[in-house]
This record gives C-alpha cells, sequence and structure tokens, in this order.
C-alpha cells in the first residue's frame, strides 16, 4: 500500500473552488464539501454554471432543432455531434430547466432513441427514431446518465431505456459462447465473448444515477452484477491475469472520457454505490470494503503531485467545440473526481 495520500490543503481547496469554473466549485461545494444544493454558495456556483466557462460556449454552437450538428451526424460527428454534448453538458451540471438543454434532450430522444426497443442508437431512421440495428450499450448507458441528470427519469422514454440496460446488458468475462441474437449481433466488439468494459461502465453509471429508493429489482440486480464484474476485474486489469493491465488508457486519468472509461471513473462509480467504504448490512453486521478495489484506489493515490493535485493526462481536446482543460497539466475535474473516491474509501 502507498503512503496516506494528502487532505486536499486550503490552496488546492480555493483553487477548485476558482470562479473560473463554476461547474467544478459546485460540486467541490456540494459532493466534496457536503453543502446543500439549494441554498449559498452553490446556488450562486449553479446559476453561474450556465452564464460563465465552457457550457454558455457549448449552447451557443446549438442549432435550432435541437442539434449541434446535422441530425444525421449526432453520434458520427464526434465530438461535436449531440451525444457528446449532452454528455458533457450533464457532467458539467447545466440546468436541467433551460430551454436549450431541453431541445437538445429532445432531439436526442427523437432521433436515437429506438422505437422498438428503447435503447439508443447511432444512427436515425429515415421514418424517425434510432435504427434498431444499431443499438449500442455504452451510448445507451451514457444518453440514460444524461437524461436522467436533466429531470427525465420519470419520462416513459427513459423508462424504457433503462429496461433496456437491465434487460439485454450483459457482464461476460470470456466464459461460454456469446449470443448471437439481436443486439449482441453484429457488435463483436461491444459483446463478444467478453464484455467491452467501456459499455459495462456506461451502463453502471447510469443505473447509479438513480436514487436508491428507486432502484427497482431489476435495476438492483444488474447494478450488483455490473459491480461484481468490476470488482473481478480489480476494477481495470484483465480477470484472468491480474498482473496485466486491461488496457494501458485506463491508468491515465481523463475529463470528459465520453464513451472511453478509466480506473478513476468506476472507482467514482464504485464509491456512489457504497462498495469503497465499509458497510452496514440489514441484520446490522459490518462488511468491510471490498479488497479487490485496493490496487486502483493505491493508482489513484500515486497519481497526486505534491501540491496535492492531479494531473489531465489524456483529453479529446482540439475535437470538442470547446476544450475543457490542458492535457498534461493539473486538471480541477480530475482532482475532485480523486478526492471524492478517496474520501469514499476512507484514505484522507
Amino acid at each position: 500500500m502507498v503512503d496516506q495520500p494528502s487532505p486536499p490543503s486550503a490552496a488546492v481547496l480555493d483553487w477548485l473552488l476558482s470562479p473560473a469554473d463554476p461547474s467544478v466549485r459546485f460540486f467541490t461545494l456540494t459532493e466534496l464539501l457536503g453543502e446543500a444544493a439549494e441554498g449559498g454558495e452553490a446556488a450562486q456556483a449553479r446559476r453561474e454554471i450556465m452564464t460563465k466557462g465552457v457550457v454558455p460556449l457549448i449552447l451557443a454552437a446549438q442549432r435550432a432543432d435541437g442539434h449541434f450538428c446535422d441530425a444525421d451526424r449526432f453520434y458520427v460527428d464526434k465530438y461535436r455531434g449531440t451525444v457528446w454534448q449532452l454528455i458533457i453538458l450533464a457532467e458539467l451540471g447545466a440546468d436541467p430547466a433551460e430551454a436549450r438543454v431541453r431541445a437538445a434532450c429532445e432531439a436526442i430522444l427523437r432521433d436515437s432513441q429506438d422505437p422498438d426497443s428503447g435503447g439508443f442508437s447511432t444512427d436515425r431512421r429515415k421514418a424517425g427514431g434510432g435504427q434498431h440495428g444499431r443499438v449500442i450499450p455504452c451510448l445507451t448507458g451514457n444518453l440514460v446518465f444524461s437524461l436522467i441528470r436533466f429531470g427525465y427519469l420519470d419520462d416513459p422514454r427513459v423508462r424504457r431505456a433503462v429496461d433496456w440496460l437491465t434487460t439485454y446488458q450483459r457482464f461476460d468475462d470470456g466464459d461460454g459462447e456469446p449470443p448471437t441474437e439481436w443486439p449482441y449481433h453484429p457488435w463483436e466488439m461491444c459483446w463478444g465473448r467478453h464484455t467491452c468494459h467501456m459499455g459495462a461502465a456506461k451502463a453502471l453509471k447510469a443505473l447509479a444515477e438513480i436514487p436508491p429508493e428507486r432502484r427497482s429489482p431489476a435495476v438492483r440486480r444488474t447494478l450488483a452484477d455490473g459491480t461484481e464484474y468490476f470488482l473481478t476485474h480489480h476494477v481495470h486489469k484483465r480477470s484472468h491475469d491480474l498482473t496485466q493491465t486491461a488496457k494501458p488508457g485506463w491508468r491515465r486519468f481523463q475529463f470528459p472520457l465520453m464513451y472511453q472509461t478509466d480506473a478513476l471513473e468506476i472507482l467514482g462509480i464504485l464509491a456512489k454505490l457504497g462498495v469503497l467504504s465499509d458497510r452496514v448490512r440489514d441484520d446490522c453486521t459490518r462488511v468491510p470494503r471490498d479488497a479487490r478495489t485496493q490496487e486502483a484506489l493505491d493508482l489513484v493515490e500515486k497519481r497526486q503531485d505534491e501540491q496535492g493535485r492531479w494531473t489531465l493526462q489524456q483529453t479529446f481536446n482540439g475535437r470538442f467545440h470547446v476544450d475543457i482543460e490542458v492535457k498534461g497539466e493539473p486538471s480541477r475535474w480530475v482532482t475532485l473526481k480523486a478526492l471524492q473516491v478517496l474520501k469514499a474509501a476512507g484514505r484522507l
């Protein structure tokens, strides 16, 4: 185990709370420092998200139909299409009541959601809706996450998408033959004999966004299966050879991740599900934190610099409408997420 990481210093907190990035300021106040979102400085920061920084610049690129590109390119225009802007806006905490945000949500529900299954597709039908044969798990997970953040959990269309995740999301680990029926064929890269880590992460991220008291038995089952899948992999390792990292890029931290994932994002999802802390069962017995998260938590700790910050190690900058932070420099977003994870694990 590495040395205990430094708790956030006053200088790091001041940096995270800078008015220069109202989104980071809002989430630092509410999710790291525990301030209520409805009042005080957090409420002011939430209002400023819509007037300062990245969010208003993204929304300035929106078209009259709610899209940020030609409607047929909502997914394939990486990373300027509507799908990607919706994910970024959700991550940044854009106001769900903002008319332009609602217009983007409606554009995606209209043109990407498969009317037959409720999943989300990479391509649009000529008759309307997403193509049935182009529904994929990472996209469905990302959009369910985003739409829930924007207040659509009770919308029947999003409930159908949640049902898609609980019905079709698989957590196969290379054992046995993969199913060949829809939606698993022809998406070998998404399913195959071993489930795609990214698709599994985005499905778990979406379902974790549902408040615990509102999770159906199917949602709870899928969350349990997905959690065990990532614990079996020690978060970012190859389950059949735990000395190997599944993909080297998952050790390099990034924001925003789009369809990709990394060890820090997965730890953040597990933290939201209570997996990183000791738990108390219904019978009042205490369950210690699962030891299979140890290596990933150690990795996060090792990435902290001498000033108590974390660096943006990867980025899609240059492909966005608006770049977010600078590769190779200290990142407010990565630092905030690392501190949230370490706090949840009791390591600060």
